[in-house]
């Protein structure tokens, strides 16, 4: 936080419980630190659990304390910060600690989507503690000091008869690359704070305004010709999307979110002239770039925030479908698969699509197409948008010929060859108008940051209701 901005609240209040001893023990502030300060300026409220205090243990007065900064949060529209460290609810005060954290959770819902929540995992997060987390916008943690879980390994062993080490089940590395509960894991709590801080200058304070813009020496019309040769055109090689959004964006700068989970998508912020937006991007360098379960829902929630925060997609597509596998059919890819073309399909943002290279089946229509209220679409001259890729379809649609050619295999290059020049093609797209422009990879930065100039102030809207049905 900016020095000398930080102002506490409830610093004298104690807890109110008679049972257990607990009359003569009282301490002020009661285990957390409450307050508002400034951050680059900027207003945010702020709690602090503090573990020396009954071990961070929450009682009804702990939650009185976060539920008034909250609302305070709510009430001027300003992010919420806390900073966990709590050893649950306090036993001693039985019921009322438990209604406490319900009052927590309750705020976190009501304001999800109104004030920007962040939490901080300082330590260790236990039972119902972790709730509250998860009902936030983003969880930072740090490695080898943050655990959470629902059960410690203690009682694992005794219920199941497992045996794992706290950090396996619940630190920061499983939960940044495993569960994807942690969306940054960072090696010090001096640069998971720096993180924070770094966040919220992409973020806006709240729902009603717009996110930051901050002025930039990098030229909104500057190209760059290695992009021209930057995606392989045999559509099997791999590259790293995340090197290509790094060329596009103002000052090479990318906030990657979720960068250690499910990395066959890429999604994070950057600015584009001073405007800030939400990247997401499939990776080829990775599972080839595939759709999967962890993806889908992965993307699904960072477009979702964004949406909710008015901050515009660009949307960088290579992608051959989604990945196929017997785990993955069972592990309910329909259902969780369909999150991501929801959350694009709802999103009102200014939304800008650029294909790189390969856009097949259903996974072209989720990726931001026209087809679910995108509003600008670019393609690359070598991206093929098609049903599926020119061998697939060579297969299902020409195997009698195949069958009876003299030569299958020179057969088949021809064949490919002509699917391609008829279908698997921008041109066939852009003479549809599913593809505003086909436009040379060098121009990809200017043709971006003059398309969110023309949507600065675009209106859309969804159909009167009280709320979407999402496929959770």
């Amino acid at each position: 936080m900016d020095p000398g901005t930080f102002r506490e609240y409830d610093r004298f209040k104690t807890h109110r419980a008679q049972d257990f001893g607990m009359a003569e023990t009282k301490i002020l502030g009661d285990g957390v630190v409450t307050g508002s300060a400034r951050i680059d300026g900027r207003l945010v409220f702020l709690f602090a659990h503090d573990f020396t205090v009954f071990g961070g243990s929450l009682s009804g007065a702990f939650a009185e304390k976060v539920c008034k900064i909250m609302d305070h949060a709510a009430k001027v529209g300003a992010p919420v910060i806390g900073l966990n460290d709590c050893g649950g609810a306090r036993i001693q005060e039985g019921v009322v600690s438990l209604a406490g954290y319900a009052d927590i959770f309750l705020r976190n819902v009501l304001q999800s989507g109104v004030v920007p929540q962040l939490s901080a995992i300082m330590g260790p997060c236990a039972g119902g503690a972790v709730y509250s987390p998860a009902l936030t916008d983003f969880i930072f943690m740090v490695k080898g000091t943050s655990n959470m879980f629902i059960t410690g390994p203690d009682v694992i062993k005794t219920v199941t008869y497992e045996e794992v080490s706290k950090e396996d089940l619940g630190g920061a590395v499983t939960h940044s690359t495993k569960t994807g509960v942690a969306h940054f894991a960072m090696d010090t709590e001096q640069e998971c704070i720096d993180m924070i801080r770094a966040l919220l200058g992409f973020i806006p304070q709240n729902n009603e305004e717009d996110p930051p813009f901050v002025a930039t020496d990098d030229p909104s019309d500057r190209t760059d010709p290695r992009l021209n040769t930057f995606v392989p055109d045999d559509p099997t090689k791999p590259y790293d999307m995340r090197t290509l959004v790094k060329m596009v964006v103002d000052d090479g700068i990318f906030l990657e979110v979720h960068a250690h989970y499910a990395q066959n998508i890429t999604v994070g912020f950057a600015r584009f002239g001073g405007w800030s937006v939400g990247i997401v991007g499939n990776n080829p360098a990775f599972s080839a770039g595939c759709l999967d379960v962890d993806s889908a829902k992965k993307g699904a929630r960072f477009v979702r925030f964004c949406d909710a925060f008015n901050i515009p997609l660009v949307t960088f597509v290579d992608v051959p479908g989604y990945l196929p596998g017997v785990a993955q059919e069972l592990g309910g890819v329909i259902l969780h698969g369909a999150k991501l073309l929801y959350a694009f399909a709802e999103a009102t943002v200014p939304k800008i699509t650029v294909i790189t290279r390969k856009a097949y089946g259903g996974a072209y229509d989720v990726m931001s197409s026209k087809h679910i209220r995108g509003d600008i679409s670019f393609a690359y001259p070598q991206a093929e948008i098609a049903v599926m890729g020119p061998d697939g379809a060579v297969n299902i649609v020409f195997r009698d010929e195949l069958q009876r050619a003299d030569d299958p295999e020179e057969a088949r290059k021809r064949l490919e060859a002509e699917y391609r020049e008829r279908f698997a093609n921008p041109y066939r797209a852009a003479e549809l108008g599913y593809i505003d422009d086909v436009i040379r990879p060098e121009e990809t930065r200017p043709r971006i940051i003059e398309s969110l100039g023309m949507l600065e102030n675009k209106r859309d809207q969804n159909p009167p209701r009280k709320h979407g049905n999402i496929p959770l």
